[in-house]
């Protein structure tokens, strides 16, 4: 097991960044901001002022993002639509990083003389500007009124760094570090909510492993994600989670503390070691529901004709917990089907007594396992079902986070 202080939620999957970079110094610095975003799934589309050109190319930046990087406003890579507009609707995030002087001008004073100036005056999309220049200009009037304008319009303004500067001057101008750039996008992207403060949660996630020998297994292809995404979303909004986890190839969130498993037995171990103490338990892992009656302690070798293998019943950890539960335990389940979804989730939300079942086709593309995407039933004990859309799996997750908190809160008001 290991605990670490909260973070912020890094899962970026589903959101298109649209990230201006104007002309200075510091322009190499958003080569690291776009890897960072890609790393972190998000789709991002670079635009580069014609200055901004004098510092970087478009090589990196495609080479990162896997998207064309514009440079003029009448560059149409699709002649189906008008790039600037296109972009404008898509994005859920635009970010000036390094924005210098005198496109702070641009903006304030809503001059579109540009593809990137052009694009923000078409934009609903949040804004976050992140200045950089030297300290004389950063402090002068006429820069600081632009801001001030920028602010009142509703634009994000980070507050530039303090340091060697590269005109040889000391003090603040620098670019905020793509790290610091890259926090502050998932703070905007993702609102940080306490609604779950103080709340201890359990997330189960993964697929388990049933051992035939020591190099065979019967599991399944979950990756763990929507768990995962779960479990960071609600210590995100001030939870104090526990996450048990089958094997993943997914990185650890170091805001939860975790409890490492392998089979469906010792995941039932750790569910019920930790039931007492929790008030929410959101069963995502894959439990394999048979394991093979007897392991063989070495290789079965490969010989002629078919080989016959006994499965028996691995235990259901929903009924062990239903059997055990406090009554003002909040339970969730989750039920991956290939047909009859609807009616197979109301079944097993009414047999294993659960508060919230949480439904899914995994044959439909986008909702099935490894996707970065799901689209979900919410079924609660009165059969009102929610319908969500398909959504990246961080959404899903804070989309069932917001039922489950509101069932939660009804159920203690009542009491």
């Amino acid at each position: 097991m290991n605990r670490a202080g909260n973070e912020a939620v890094a899962d970026l999957s589903g959101k298109t960044i649209v990230l201006g970079v104007t002309g200075g110094i510091a322009a190499y610095k958003a080569i690291s901001l776009v890897s960072l975003l890609a790393k972190s799934g998000a789709d991002v589309h670079v635009a580069l002022t014609k200055s901004a050109g004098q510092f970087v190319t478009p090589l990196p930046f495609v080479s990162l993002s896997k998207n064309e990087v514009i440079t003029d406003l009448f560059d149409e890579p699709n002649p189906r639509e008008i790039a600037h507009i296109a972009l404008a609707d898509r994005a859920d995030l635009v970010v000036i990083a390094p924005t210098t002087a005198n496109f702070l001008a641009k903006a304030a004073t809503g001059l579109a003389d540009d593809f990137l100036s052009t694009m923000l005056l078409a934009t609903h999309a949040p804004v976050l500007v992140a200045p950089a220049m030297n300290v004389n200009m950063w402090n002068h009037p006429t820069v600081r009124s632009n801001v001030a304008r920028l602010q009142q319009f509703g634009y994000h303004v980070m507050t530039p760094a303090a340091g060697n500067l590269a005109c040889g001057w000391v003090g603040e101008g620098r670019l905020p570090e793509p790290d610091e750039i890259h926090a502050q996008i998932v703070k905007l992207l993702y609102p940080v909510r306490q609604d779950l403060n103080g709340q201890r949660i359990v997330v189960t996630a993964g697929a388990t492993r049933e051992h035939l020998d020591p190099v065979r297994v019967l599991t399944n292809p979950s990756s763990g994600r929507m768990g995962y995404a779960l479990a960071q979303a609600a210590a995100a909004r001030g939870a104090e989670v526990t996450l048990i986890t089958g094997p993943t190839q997914l990185q650890l969130p170091s805001s939860c503390r975790i409890i490492r498993v392998t089979s469906a037995a010792q995941m039932e171990q750790a569910v019920l070691q930790e039931l007492p103490n929790l008030q929410i338990l959101l069963m995502a892992a894959a439990v394999s529901d048979f394991r093979p009656a007897n392991y063989i302690p070495n290789k079965v070798k490969k010989t002629e004709g078919p080989l016959q293998i006994e499965f028996v019943r691995n235990p259901d950890i929903l009924l062990s917990v239903a059997e055990q539960r406090k009554a003002q335990q909040f339970i969730v389940g989750f039920a991956a089907e290939t047909e009859h979804v609807e009616e197979y989730a109301k079944g097993k939300l009414v047999g294993k007594k659960l508060d919230l079942i949480v439904a899914n086709d995994v044959s439909q593309v986008g909702a099935g396992f490894e996707s970065d995407t799901n689209q979900v039933l919410l079924i609660s004990p009165n059969e009102q079902v929610q319908q969500l859309p398909m959504l990246s799996k961080m959404d899903t997750a804070n989309a069932i986070l917001d039922k489950v908190h509101q069932l939660f809160s009804e159920r203690t008001v009542n009491e």
